[in-house]
């Protein structure tokens, strides 16, 4: 089955009071009703990056949580989730299936920058918010020219400027070795790593290699980047070939100075795979709070996550920071839905979307959310992290803007 279609059927109709910012009169677009509110998702359950589904099934839990307490003003949630196995042709199949035939009010958080380049123009031809999606791909930032896309997790370019900004404070003289996905998401990290190196990249470089999302491994990869010399290693990966990646580095005994992408920062999906041990010293960055993190243990915004995943979503890894991030996100649309009242129009969404001036229980202290109409980047803020063998450490400063 390709198809998974998460949510619950309506229970009637709460009560709940209008905001004095709604007027009485009602406006719906396909997708809202006076009971309902039909949202559309796609997620790799399957795959290479099938790793991340367990994105999509803690937001299924998040919308079955906010149903549980009487829905958003009065409405519940509709969560229609499919599988592409991170095949953008299967993107472009589950998109249209979505918005024409379920005819969902807005599609959200659909994962990786591939798949989500597939529909970017279709989306927004179709004028349907396309809104939180799951990648941090520089272009989704365009209201310009694509004002019915909107991204949520930091900008991937952003990103690659910290750590080449912590390379030439610690170890202004690195061999670097990358290793990145040949598409626009390896591709964006790249580009945001190499213009923070500016004209040193060409000197610093000595390695710089590619993988498919296809590919059954990165062993190859691995050991020419090992014999290249360098003592520094930016591996962009998504979470199956982060993992092999620092198990073969182990394997070989190539010990570089380890910068790994935010997307693959995960404990449970990535490290444990890997082998803790092989993992100790890796640096990322980090905008929400790590759950294998100790410093959370009396944290209100953590216990009432674990409260969560415990009620809603048992099966969860409470070691997989993707479980907090489809947390997170997953309460920023809810947000919005709110902010919505009863005009829910595709134009209304987008408008509540690029109105956003919050932070959420999860974020780190120091990182928020805000979006203004010529701001479609909802969080611009993170911090390094360094994994001590049990969990990452932050240090530094908090980066952003």
């Amino acid at each position: 089955m390709d198809r998974r279609i998460f949510g619950t059927t309506v229970a009637g109709l709460a009560a709940s009071a209008l905001s004095p910012r709604v007027s009485a009169q009602k406006k719906y677009d396909p997708g809202a009703t006076d009971r309902e509110i039909k949202i559309g998702n796609i997620m790799p359950y399957s795959g290479p990056a099938s790793a991340y589904g367990t994105i999509g099934k803690a937001e299924a839990a998040y919308f079955e949580k906010i149903n549980a307490e009487g829905g958003i003003n009065g409405r519940k949630i509709k969560f229609v989730s499919l599988d592409d196995g991170y095949n953008p042709a299967k993107t472009v199949e589950q998109a249209r299936k979505l918005v024409e035939e379920e005819e969902v009010l807005l599609l959200f958080n659909t994962l990786g920058t591939p798949p989500n380049s597939a529909i970017h123009k279709y989306m927004n031809q179709k004028k349907v918010p396309h809104i939180f999606i799951s990648t941090g791909a520089t272009k989704w930032g365009d209201p310009k020219n694509f004002p019915w896309t909107m991204g949520w997790q930091p900008p991937y370019q952003a990103e690659g400027r910290i750590y080449a900004q912590h390379i030439f404070e610690t170890k202004p003289n690195a061999k670097i070795a990358i290793l990145y996905q040949n598409d626009d998401y390896g591709k964006d990290y790249l580009k945001g790593f190499e213009d923070g190196l500016g004209d040193k990249a060409k000197s610093m470089v000595v390695s710089k290699l590619t993988y498919e999302v296809t590919d059954p491994t990165v062993d190859s990869q691995m050991v020419s980047m090992k014999t290249s010399g360098a003592d520094v290693f930016f591996n962009i990966t998504t979470p199956k070939f982060a993992a092999q990646a620092i198990k073969k580095a182990a394997e070989i005994g190539w010990k570089p100075v380890h910068y790994l992408n935010n997307v693959s920062a995960s404990v449970g999906s990535v490290l444990v795979p890997a082998g803790l041990e092989n993992a100790v010293g890796i640096i990322s960055t980090q905008y929400l709070k790590d759950p294998t993190d100790p410093q959370w243990a009396n944290d209100k915004g953590y216990l009432d996550w674990l409260e969560f995943m415990k009620k809603y979503y048992p099966s969860g890894d409470l070691k997989d920071a993707s479980n907090v991030f489809g947390y997170s996100v997953a309460q920023t649309l809810v947000q919005v839905l709110k902010q919505a009242g009863d005009n829910l129009t595709r134009e209304n969404i987008m408008k509540q979307a690029a109105s956003l001036d919050m932070t959420l229980p999860l974020l780190l202290p120091g990182v928020n959310i805000k979006t203004a109409a010529d701001d479609f980047y909802p969080i611009e803020r993170e911090q390094l992290i360094r994994f001590n063998g049990k969990s990452f450490e932050r240090f530094g400063k908090v980066y952003g803007r």
